[in-house]
């Protein structure tokens, strides 16, 4: 964690589709807070492409690089042309192994969540797994391509570095338990190896924070029937994308849920979900997932209070029924975080 000591420099990448318009609300809520960011705008996906002919241009990993520190709106992969994915990019670039998903009830159950009290923070690994990109075509009768072999593919080092990521991030914010997540009684190697060095870190945090494990589907089940039985989950890159996303489901959807990719000299913060280009220009975007992910980075840089403060206006916010359009309400993208602001 970054002290927090005056004007701290933050690239800021405002995205594609709705990226521009939520963005521009969060910096809102931002500025009324007294948020201590400087920002650099730089630019990156489809927004970058079309200026400057790459969607990761050379500029703004500099500025990523002399910062350390971002906040990002949705980004678009282009179609084709051997483009790789932004986001899968940007965390293999600098390292940032940890991607921190917490989820907790905003709306009541009788609106667009499925549980009341839900709270849970999935960390999942973020630069090994299935999502190493490495993928090759072998030959099959008389196909040269016939076959596609996707190599996941983990390591001792990453697995201690991820699950004893989520041990500390359990002591630092008062959580009680961490369950691991795997699929270790079919893919032996892989995940078994996930789990073993899982179980060695958790005896180092034995009497401090507890531990159990799940099967990859049996936790996906459960969530569904009895969330509050998870606190702190870690796993593997592919099932943490796929469970992270489900607890979104449970709260409301996407719109709803911040994330954080974290590493050890630098961390990006953002909203998870899709640029959206089919609401770009309707006033409708819904910004709270980037205002949380603001509020993650606040805490991130020491700003612990105004991170709370973020929050509380936010549940205030959406309690007096001041809802986008996809939260079923009416208000615009720039109706809701003056309305924030109000709240503050």
């Amino acid at each position: 964690m970054t002290s927090l000591q005056g004007n701290i420099p933050a690239t800021l990448i405002s995205g594609d589709g709705i990226g521009p318009e939520i963005t521009q609300a969060t910096l809102s809520v931002l500025e009324a807070l007294k948020a201590p960011f400087v920002w650099d705008q730089q630019l990156a996906g489809m927004a970058a492409l079309d200026k400057t002919g790459t969607p990761l241009p050379e500029e703004t990993l500099l500025s990523l690089r002399k910062t350390g520190l971002a906040l990002k709106g949705p980004l678009t992969t282009p179609s084709g042309g051997g483009f790789r994915s932004i986001n899968v990019t940007l965390r293999q670039e600098f390292e940032l192994f940890a991607n921190l998903r917490p989820a907790r009830t905003l709306l009541s159950r009788s609106d667009l969540s499925r549980y009341d009290d839900l709270d849970i923070v999935l960390i999942r690994e973020n630069i090994e797994g299935y999502y190493a990109a490495r993928e090759y075509y072998l030959p099959q009768d008389d196909d040269a391509q016939g076959m596609a072999l996707s190599a996941g593919y983990v390591t001792k080092k990453e697995c201690r570095r991820i699950v004893k990521y989520a041990f500390e991030y359990a002591l630092a914010h008062g959580r009680k338990k961490v369950t691991l997540v795997h699929k270790a009684n079919i893919i032996k190697l892989m995940c078994g190896m996930f789990l073993e060095i899982g179980r060695e870190v958790a005896k180092e945090y034995a009497g401090r924070v507890a531990c159990d494990e799940r099967i990859v589907d049996a936790c996906a089940m459960q969530l569904c029937l009895d969330p509050s039985q998870f606190d702190v989950i870690v796993t593997t890159n592919l099932f943490g994308d796929i469970l992270s996303d489900q607890i979104s489901g449970l709260i409301g959807g996407l719109g709803l849920a911040p994330g954080a990719n974290i590493g050890e000299k630098m961390a990006i913060f953002e909203a998870v979900h899709g640029s959206a280009p089919d609401l770009v220009g309707k006033s409708c975007a819904n910004p709270v997932a980037l205002m949380l992910a603001g509020g993650l980075m606040l805490e991130h840089v020491g700003a612990s209070d105004k991170a709370k403060a973020l929050r509380k206006a936010i549940d205030k916010t959406l309690e007096s029924h001041i809802r986008t359009r996809d939260l079923g309400g009416s208000a615009t993208t720039s109706d809701f975080a003056q309305a924030v602001i109000q709240n503050l």
